[in-house]
């Protein structure tokens, strides 16, 4: 059974910094693609940043280019997003979600993610 398990959201200050976790149970973390959406009540949920299963490629819509960074530490199962620079505009639920298969590019679309965990709360404040 796959599980994955968010940690690290907050209340914080426009300007501040956050950085969120995902510890990935039940899958080898080097076998999967692994992403971060957002989702604000009543809108759809949103690509945020994505990694490869190697490592080797990222992308981040471009609201994030500059402020974010996602990273994964295989031996821990664990990948993580380091925001900084936050705005209140960047409030919401953020998820990680993992893909099913390796894939040599980053998907965008949150279809093509297998597994989600349960989300954590980011608010910033202006």
């Amino acid at each position: 059974q796959v599980q994955l398990v968010e940690s690290g959201g907050g209340l914080v200050q426009a300007g501040g910094s956050l950085r969120l976790s995902c510890t990935v149970s039940g899958r080898t973390l080097s076998s999967v693609n692994m992403g971060w959406f957002r989702q604000v009540p009543g809108q759809e949920r949103d690509f945020v940043a994505g990694i490869i299963w190697s490592g080797g490629t990222t992308d981040y819509t471009d609201s994030v280019k500059g402020r974010f960074t996602i990273s994964r530490d295989n031996a821990k199962n664990t990948v993580y997003l380091q925001m900084n620079s936050l705005k209140p505009e960047d409030t919401a639920i953020y998820y990680c979600a993992t893909t099913n298969a390796p894939l040599n590019v980053v998907v965008t679309t949150p279809t093509r993610y297998s597994y989600w965990g349960q989300g954590t709360q980011v608010t910033v404040s202006s």
